[in-house]
């Protein structure tokens, strides 16, 4: 199988220009924001990254920036691994403000890394995106939106429409002037004039919504 390659700072350019040929409402939208600021998260490890998803989950960003703030200052260097998480107790977990699923959310994730049931970051290379999608998703707490999100901020790969996201699906809304929230489904066809960029679609669409 073909390496899947970060969207690099050209191809977004390139992906931008198409995108405004292709579709001259998401055009505008691209006119009034400007440069695609996309960049891969780099500052994580794959396991911080995915255990910062499931701290986020259902919470607003100020207070699931404040207990993951606290989750990392509790370990030396701010090294926070899979065999530390897991060394954890319980106990002091809850004190830093972490939920129990989301402790046993973490947990199962970290014993999965560990024992080598997900893939690595350099395996991802070698995998197409739903395959990174069905292997992740085999964690307890992580479902398709989070692996989604995690190929379009940490892997950057070029064409990832998470059409279930309330704020695409508010983005399309917006952009084609629609009465009513279109359905993931009507995402999907709306979009498929945005392949194989569809992730550069997407940031315009979350854009969109501030506009």
């Amino acid at each position: 199988m073909n390496i899947q390659m970060t969207l690099t700072e050209s191809e977004i350019q390139t992906a931008t220009r198409l995108l405004q040929q292709a579709d001259q409402r998401l055009g505008r939208v691209v006119e009034q924001v400007g440069r695609c600021t996309l960049s891969p998260r780099s500052e994580y490890t794959l396991f911080q990254y995915l255990l910062r998803s499931i701290i986020y989950q259902q919470l607003s960003g100020k207070a699931a920036g404040a207990i993951w703030a606290r989750l990392c200052a509790h370990y030396p260097g701010r090294h926070l691994g899979p065999k530390r998480f897991l060394a954890t107790a319980e106990a002091r977990l809850r004190e830093l403000g972490v939920s129990r699923s989301k402790i046993r959310a973490g947990q199962d994730l970290a014993e999965k890394v560990l024992t080598r049931k997900l893939p690595g970051r350099k395996k991802l290379n070698h995998l197409d995106d739903e395959s990174i999608i069905n292997a992740f998703t085999q964690v307890h707490g992580i479902g398709r939106w989070t692996v989604e999100m995690l190929l379009i901020f940490y892997l950057c790969r070029p064409d990832v429409l998470p059409a279930g996201d309330l704020g695409i699906r508010k983005g399309v809304m917006v952009i084609d002037q629609l009465d009513a929230l279109p359905s993931p489904g009507e995402v999907l066809s709306r979009g498929a004039v945005w392949q194989p960029w569809s992730t550069v679609a997407s940031w315009y669409l979350w854009q969109a919504t501030a506009l």
